[in-house]
């Protein structure tokens, strides 16, 4: 019998950081994948895993879109051309998605949160969602109902096994 190789992590195509707390703070509507303006110790930095982002937030400044509050850390190996790590990074969308997000930014209650930052064919990118905010309460019915769900599917499963 033929030994299996191990399955190793593809750099080039792997996630480096989600931010799970928008999901719970936020109604998520619509998500578009973007890609980032990146230099060149942040791309190192991000293979490396350093990122975070959730304080993170996208904001239109004329007519680009640009990710801001995001924490890119330093690169460990980088000498003066390091980069910093709070810095406003620009946003690649086709130009219907940024006339579209655009109308939607200028009505109230709407925000632009970055939801996962990953590569693809070893291009960085960025899943962005239009977001509504959710009160207190329906957050609280959503982890009940998250709750509810867990037991009830542990009492099916301990019921399936006799």
């Amino acid at each position: 019998m033929a030994k299996k190789k191990p399955v190793k992590a593809d750099p080039n195509n792997s996630i480096v950081a989600s931010n799970r707390r928008a999901r719970h703070n936020y109604n998520i509507i619509e998500t578009w994948e973007a890609g980032l303006v990146l230099l060149g110790t942040e791309v190192k930095s991000l293979r490396d895993g350093g990122a975070s982002l959730t304080d993170g937030f996208c904001q239109m400044y004329g007519d680009e879109l640009w990710l801001e509050n995001i924490h890119i850390a330093e690169y460990g190996r980088g000498s003066w051309t390091n980069h910093t790590s709070r810095r406003r990074r620009k946003l690649l969308l086709h130009r219907s998605e940024l006339n579209r997000i655009a109308q939607k930014l200028r009505e109230s209650g709407y925000t632009v949160v970055p939801l996962k930052l990953y590569f693809t064919n070893g291009k960085a990118k960025v899943e962005i969602a239009l977001a509504t905010g959710k009160r207190d309460y329906d957050k609280r019915q959503a982890l009940r109902e998250r709750q509810d769900n867990l037991e009830a599917h542990k009492a099916m499963r301990y019921k399936n096994l006799g």
